[in-house]
């Protein structure tokens, strides 16, 4: 099984491969858009700020590659919030597979960037299961995809936000399954039998 790893300038790239080493899969981290087409499934994580990132996936047309993948995509933190709309975030342009918006937490009632454990709650799909409802998983972001048809897991912090969506071929996930333990590498195993 051929496992790649989209490479950007994005900061959790080599957390994300030593999961996948646990998982006794070795990936290969690239930018090369035929090893990502021909790859049996692709991960795209990320750390960073939209704006930025988005600009270097669309000098390399990997926006575009994105969108138009068939095998299973997964995107991580940054990565779920690219495969959205619209990012707030520097009123950023994104690749759309999600029609929905990526918005700020409010000012003022807890502390922002949103870091640390929650759960998740109505988990449900491919990855998600009634199994994992109530596990806890590792956040850290200032922005969120609102709740919405494509909401596979929800999770509150301030307001209750798609803590994961799924979409046809396309998962995404807003907390950080390579630093979430158990129900983090259960996700991840998941991905890799679909």
């Amino acid at each position: 099984m051929k496992i790649a790893v989209i490479k950007y300038n994005a900061g959790n790239i080599r957390s994300v491969d030593h999961a996948l080493g646990r998982l006794g899969v070795t990936a290969e981290i690239t930018d090369d858009p035929g090893v990502i087409e021909a790859a049996d499934k692709v991960i795209f994580p990320g750390v960073g700020e939209a704006g930025t990132t988005m600009k270097y996936l669309q000098e390399r047309g990997l926006d575009q590659l994105i969108a138009g993948l068939k095998q299973p995509v997964l995107g991580i933190c940054l990565g779920q919030q690219l495969m959205c709309r619209w990012s707030e975030e520097g009123d950023t342009p994104c690749i759309g597979i999600f029609d929905e918006p990526v918005v700020r937490f409010p000012d003022g009632q807890l502390k922002v960037p949103h870091m640390g454990w929650n759960s998740l709650e109505r988990t449900t799909g491919d990855l998600f299961a009634d199994s994992l409802n109530g596990s806890y998983v590792y956040f850290v972001h200032s922005y969120y995809v609102p709740v919405c048809r494509e909401t596979a897991a929800v999770s509150n912090y301030m307001v209750p936000f798609s803590a994961a969506l799924q979409k046809d071929n396309f998962y995404a996930t807003q907390f950080h399954p390579e630093k979430s333990g158990d129900p983090g590498e259960s996700i991840l195993s998941r991905f890799l039998k679909l």
